[in-house]
């Protein structure tokens, strides 16, 4: 998804900065700069043709920046990260092994580097999307490490192993508040590991209608500490509200966001798109709910 970017003065990145300053804010906002920045390009082989694809559909929407990325459990490199959650659960093992492990980590970087050297009309950025297991850390830094990543990407996908984002009937027996709980103490050693530049969909463990039933304020500010004292963004994102419009709503919960730009975490709206006809969902509304959680009239 296409993020309009609210840029700190003192910084030439594409942050959101939570100045006093309303008038600059609203000229960002009406403005200048268009980011998309979380773009999977997993459906489609390893081309320059395919990157333009996803170029003339942001050229058309007056993108000026793309980021893109792939899930890390593409790559063979990462499958020794996965064990556990494939034994936890049969389908996961079946999905497991019809998804992953089918790139060489090499050959996305070869990629990386032919982008690099063609002049396009926006700028790319290349990253990863990686799933954050704890005990994973140093694997996670020392395979990443000089690499020429633009960015990381930290998300939660699976909760003691759980993968609570595939289908709603898996949630049969869960305790909500358990996971719920462990998924936010799992962002927040995300947070704390200082190896990623970002967290995706920070709150996405709502994607089913599952809600807590007591105040999760205090873990939402545990993370928010987190994410601004490492200098990591938050990742507004409009691909859970696509994949469950019924039950989901559109990018993080009002309190979490407020929560978040009160502690100065960066916020970059995303799309999460999975091929060029998603890039850009929701971005203006995702950019509507930042305005007015801040405040602004």
């Amino acid at each position: 998804m296409m993020c309009y970017i609210y840029e700190d003065r003192q910084i030439s990145n594409c942050w959101t900065d939570f100045s006093d300053d309303k008038e600059y804010l609203r000229g960002i906002l009406e403005g200048d700069t268009m980011i998309d920045g979380h773009i999977h390009i997993e459906r489609g082989e390893y081309t320059l043709d395919w990157i333009n694809q996803f170029v003339d559909s942001v050229v058309e929407m007056q993108i000026d920046e793309i980021w893109l990325l792939e899930h890390c459990y593409r790559f063979e490199e990462f499958i020794p990260m996965y064990d556990s959650v494939c034994a936890y659960s049969e389908y996961i093992d079946t999905w497991f092994h019809r998804k992953a492990g089918v790139l060489k980590l090499g050959d996305y970087l070869q990629l990386m580097k032919r982008v690099r050297n063609k002049k396009f009309p926006i700028e790319i950025k290349f990253g990863l999307e990686i799933c954050y297991f704890k005990e994973y850390e140093d694997f996670v830094s020392e395979l990443t490490k000089d690499k020429g990543f633009d960015f990381l990407l930290g998300s939660i996908h699976f909760v003691d192993d759980f993968a609570f984002d595939h289908k709603a009937e898996h949630w049969t027996g869960i305790d909500v508040d358990k996971i719920y709980r462990r998924y936010f103490e799992d962002s927040i050693s995300l947070a704390k590991s200082r190896i990623f530049d970002g967290i995706g969909h920070p709150d996405a463990i709502k994607l089913f209608g599952h809600k807590p039933s007591y105040s999760f304020t205090k873990y939402y500010e545990s993370l928010a500490k987190e994410l601004s004292e490492s200098n990591m963004y938050a990742d507004q994102n409009s691909g859970v509200a696509r994949r469950c419009p019924d039950t989901a709503s559109l990018g993080m919960d009002e309190e979490l966001l407020r929560i978040l730009k009160k502690n100065n975490v960066k916020i970059i709206t995303s799309s999460d798109a999975h091929c060029p006809e998603d890039v850009g969902y929701k971005i203006k509304e995702l950019n509507s709910c930042i305005l007015n959680c801040q405040g602004y009239k």
